[in-house]
C-alpha cells in the first residue's frame, strides 16, 4: 500500500476535508392554499392542506391580552 512520504500539513488536510461539508438550501415549495413556504410531500403547517384537500385540522394560537391600565 502507498504512504506518504512527507506529512501534509494540518491546512491541507483541513481543506481536503472542508470541500465535503458544503451546505445546500432546503428545496420548498409553496402551499396552492395559502402560499406559505411547505416542505414538499409534506401537509403545509400553516393552513393543514395537502394535495389541495384539508387533511389536519390546525390549532390557532389565542393572542395573549395586554394588561389593563388602571
Amino acid at each position: 500500500m502507498p504512504n506518504p512520504k512527507r506529512k501534509h500539513t494540518r491546512s491541507r488536510r483541513d481543506l481536503r476535508r472542508s470541500a465535503n461539508s458544503k451546505l445546500t438550501a432546503v428545496q420548498t415549495v409553496t402551499c396552492s392554499n395559502c402560499g406559505a413556504p411547505v416542505l414538499p410531500h409534506n401537509v403545509c403547517k400553516a393552513c393543514g392542506f395537502y394535495g389541495g384537500k384539508l387533511v389536519a385540522e390546525v390549532k390557532v394560537k389565542k393572542e395573549k391580552k395586554a394588561p389593563e391600565a388602571k
